[in-house]
């Protein structure tokens, strides 16, 4: 069984995408690319940078953390890629910013 990952990728902006994949090298190669496989939000947003990784188990608990690191305001996300805070150990709805 396949290990996910959440990863987030910086724009030529600043902007953070939250991303999930088994292969970050790969997914990221893809976005950098720019073509089909890429996200369509990072098209022309470049050059990316991957600021941040994370193995977090199956895929269920992946997307539910990409979904809640997307909740999250900027300075939280932030805070995360500089790693002054860690992933939450649970994950729920209820994790407050």
């Amino acid at each position: 069984m396949s290990s996910w990952w959440v990863y987030m990728v910086r724009t030529a902006s600043g902007a953070l995408y939250t991303g999930i994949t088994t292969d970050v090298s790969r997914r990221f190669a893809e976005h950098q690319a720019g073509g089909a496989r890429g996200a369509r939000s990072l098209r022309g947003k470049g050059p990316l940078v991957l600021a941040f990784q994370a193995e977090v188990g199956d895929r269920v608990r992946a997307a539910k953390l990409e979904w809640q690191l997307k909740q999250w305001p900027r300075h939280r996300k932030e805070a995360l890629v500089a790693g002054r805070l860690s992933l939450p150990e649970t994950v729920s709805g209820s994790d407050s910013p």
